[in-house]
């Protein structure tokens, strides 16, 4: 019995030596795949655990979602969502004043036009994911297809984890950006705070663009990664603990002006037959000092007024 216990402790140990102690899973994902195959090949030439993220009205959405899919990484529709800045936007981007079923189709469409999608996260979308009845909506359509949704986090209050509330959508968060700007060794801060995030707090989501910029720091740094961060798809985040952080927003979404109701359009001037007489200043105040004499105040000042002229008695 000795033996065997010293046997089971051996291969404990040595298990335990064998697999690396992981302090971190840090999950980085390529948003705006469709439009630059040359860029897009260059990522999808990195390892397989980035994952990619495609816009689906993109000339080569199908044709990028297939690629990424074949060569091992997880694929995301990359919604377009309405943001609150004034912008051009992307065909069929989802506003909070859409009726359900237009919500509907068009994510219909989106599922249809990006093979292999397991996900969704929003393209811009401010103005959208601030919005919880807009966002409701979203979580509700979304609860018919087997997809999670990754909060790009544009806006800090996004309604998105309190809409899902009552569905099946699993909703994971982004926490850096890895290339608000275009300069390598800002792209390098970044990367390195994304994992420093991952270490900190379990685990981190970075999303970055198939910039050439990103790209080149991306192949430098995913490959040298510290040892106990692990690089990982963002489907192995769903059950890590989120914090909802937004605060309640449940404003019903505006409607555009054109949609408002007047409730005078349409309504006709009545015009005069024939021009109408002048008033003149003598007339004005003839009526006005009629109306006056005529009021109860000065009614009952007179019949006083009266009243103590007489020298009638007062009650």
């Amino acid at each position: 019995m000795p033996q065997f216990r010293h046997v089971v402790s051996s291969l404990a140990c040595a298990l335990a030596l064998a697999a690396p102690a992981y302090a971190g899973k840090l999950a980085i994902v390529i948003d705006d795949f469709g439009y630059r195959p040359h860029q897009e090949n260059q990522v999808i030439a990195l390892p397989p655990e980035i994952s990619v993220a495609v816009l689906p009205n993109a000339p080569h959405s199908h044709e990028m979602a297939t690629k990424a899919h074949n060569a091992g990484h997880e694929v995301l529709i990359h919604l377009p969502m309405a943001p609150l800045s004034k912008q051009p936007l992307e065909k069929d981007t989802l506003r909070p004043d859409m009726s359900s079923a237009e919500i509907e189709r068009i994510i219909r469409d989106a599922v249809n036009r990006v093979p292999y999608a397991v996900g969704l996260n929003n393209h811009m979308g401010s103005a959208m994911t601030s919005s919880l009845f807009g966002m409701q909506k979203v979580m509700q359509s979304l609860d018919q297809y087997n997809l999670y949704f990754l909060d790009s986090m544009t806006i800090g209050n996004s309604q998105a984890m309190r809409a899902a509330a009552g569905t099946k959508v699993k909703v994971i968060k982004r926490k850096v950006f890895l290339d608000d700007t275009q300069n390598e060794a800002d792209i390098r801060v970044q990367f390195n705070r994304a994992v420093a995030l991952a270490r900190r707090n379990g685990s981190a989501i970075a999303i970055g663009h198939p910039h050439p910029t990103t790209v080149r720091v991306l192949q430098q740094m995913v490959y040298n990664l510290p040892a106990d961060i692990a690089l990982v798809r963002p489907s192995s985040l769903l059950n890590e603990p989120q914090v909802d952080t937004s605060r309640p927003n449940n404003a019903a979404p505006a409607k555009p002006a054109e949609q408002l109701h007047n409730p005078f359009k349409g309504v006709k001037l009545c015009k005069p037959k024939k021009p109408l007489e002048p008033v003149y200043a003598t007339t004005y105040f003839a009526v006005l000092s009629d109306s006056i004499g005529e009021s109860t105040l000065m009614k009952y000042m007179k019949n006083q007024w009266q009243g103590w002229g007489s020298g009638s008695p007062q009650s």
